[in-house]
């Protein structure tokens, strides 16, 4: 199994572009996924600068409906004609918004999906044999404190506090993918009824919001709920909320950027 990170807030090569967003290509055995799209089409050209084959990709998963990690998606479409759309509906039906520093739409440019290339989700199960994909991840956990700038529009025009009801996560060959995690990543890692090696994805703890005791409370919770787990983090996880904790977990938590390939 392979994982390379097409789209991310970071790349330590200047020769990938790099966007608010997040798309890793995931390479198996039997499969081809994309797990996210990122906003634009940086993916597309990283993944030429990469030699990937977008068109080879067997199934897109989207994680929720934020523009950042589906935005790319109509660009993919236009040179995969086969991958097989794996998306909450309430992601596609959602209106999405942000208050942070001001409030703007989040909102995702859908492409028309043809009905036979539609994987979509309302609960958690099977794919196929090696994909299991995670639905209405229960928050008996804290969930992250950058939720709070975070809404949904009803159909009244107003605007209330996003639940996340359409946050997936996926589950393929002991490695688990985040999305942003708003759910909170301890949520996801108990809602995963298999063992998981390796977390990828962004945490959505962000700097500004989570205190230095939470993130030092969170990450020796990690340590000793999952002792073999190894965690991989970037686009939504802020640079200091990293160093806190690989304070405490150490060798466990690792950086990725544009480019990386694990």
């Amino acid at each position: 199994m392979r994982w390379t990170v097409l789209s991310d807030n970071r790349t330590i090569d200047p020769a990938f572009e790099t966007e608010h967003g997040l798309s890793i290509l995931l390479e198996t055995k039997k499969h081809s996924i994309l797990l996210d799209t990122g906003a634009s089409d940086v993916l597309i050209r990283n993944a030429e600068r990469l030699g990937k084959d977008l068109s080879r990709v067997d199934y897109v998963f989207v994680s929720h409906g934020h523009s950042d990690h589906a935005g790319g998606l109509k660009h993919f479409m236009e040179i995969n004609k086969k991958a097989k759309v794996i998306v909450s509906l309430d992601a596609i039906s959602g209106k999405f918004y942000s208050n942070r520093r001001y409030l703007h739409s989040i909102t995702t440019e859908w492409p028309n999906i043809p009905e036979e290339r539609m994987l979509p989700i309302e609960h958690s199960g099977r794919i196929c044999d090696d994909i299991y994909v995670m639905a209405h991840i229960p928050q008996i956990h804290p969930i992250p404190e950058g939720n709070q700038h975070l809404f949904v529009q009803d159909m009244q025009g107003q605007f209330v506090q996003d639940d996340f009801r359409h946050e997936l996560a996926l589950y393929t060959n002991g490695l688990l993918f985040t999305g942003c995690a708003h759910s909170g990543l301890e949520n996801i890692l108990a809602a995963c009824p298999f063992p998981v090696k390796m977390v990828v994805g962004g945490f959505h703890l962000l700097d500004d919001h989570e205190s230095e005791s939470k993130l030092t409370e969170l990450s020796h919770k990690l340590t000793e709920a999952y002792p073999q787990t190894q965690f991989y983090t970037s686009h939504c996880t802020g640079d200091a909320a990293f160093a806190i904790m690989q304070g405490v977990m150490g060798d466990k938590i690792h950086p990725f950027s544009c480019g990386t390939t694990i």
